[in-house]
């Protein structure tokens, strides 16, 4: 073998040797020493709520925030002091008022629904009722946020002359008939009323079922009075 042959064989194998170290040698056993977490990193994950919430009121600002999906919720669950055809008759009018059938109602909406309600608003005025009740900051009302209004009329927790109250007022209760009564009393007395009328129909349903039967028990007699009849007769 010459010597030129034996100095690549020789050369192969520290190559190898490098490339694939023998078990127990430094190259294996050693482990990288671990990595120390930045400064940077730990305070990034303490604030990275905060700076969320500061973006996202600089984009409110900016008119470029776009709308959080709001979580599904049951309205007769969640507005209880309401019943049920209260809150189906707030539902048709958010639906009606919602022209362009997005599950909101926005500022210009809001305009027209104030208009025909009698009570038109100024564009400032208009923002100032959004943003009473508008919980995620996306510049419109939602059907959750517009029960709100209603919620806060029947607690007595918005301005007389606000344009909430307005709103609430004109939607359900007719000025004419009604007077000047706060919404908190309009309320209560609505839900008296209604107290009232499921036990009178309560009433109207137990007498319905006593006619059916006594018709039934009368059914009954003469059938077997018609039996007894005919076999007498027979």
């Amino acid at each position: 073998m010459s010597s030129e042959e034996l100095a690549r064989k020789m050369q192969r194998g520290l190559d190898a040797e490098q490339r694939d170290p023998k078990p127990g040698s430094p190259e294996q056993t050693e482990p990288p020493p671990p990595e120390k977490p930045s400064t940077a990193s730990v305070n990034g994950d303490a604030s990275s709520e905060l700076t969320e919430k500061l973006n996202r009121r600089l984009d409110i600002h900016d008119g470029t925030a776009k709308p959080k999906q709001m979580k599904v919720f049951n309205p007769y669950t969640e507005f209880k002091e309401f019943s049920r055809k209260q809150i189906k008759d707030m539902e048709k009018m958010f639906k009606r008022f919602d022209s362009g059938k997005d599950g909101f109602i926005d500022l210009m909406e809001l305009k027209l629904m104030m208009e025909k309600l009698g009570a038109p608003q100024t564009h400032l005025g208009l923002k100032d009722m959004i943003k009473e009740v508008d919980e995620d900051y996306d510049g419109k009302l939602s059907y959750r946020e517009f029960l709100l209004i209603f919620r806060r009329a029947a607690a007595g927790e918005l301005q007389e002359e606000s344009g909430l109250m307005a709103l609430a007022r004109l939607s359900e209760i007719d000025v004419s008939t009604e007077g000047v009564l706060g919404a908190r009393d309009f309320f209560e007395a609505k839900v008296q009323a209604l107290s009232v009328r499921s036990k009178f129909e309560a009433e109207i349903r137990e007498e319905q079922e006593e006619k059916k039967r006594m018709e039934l028990e009368r059914k009954q007699r003469r059938a077997a009075f018609k039996e007894l009849q005919s076999t007498f007769c027979s």
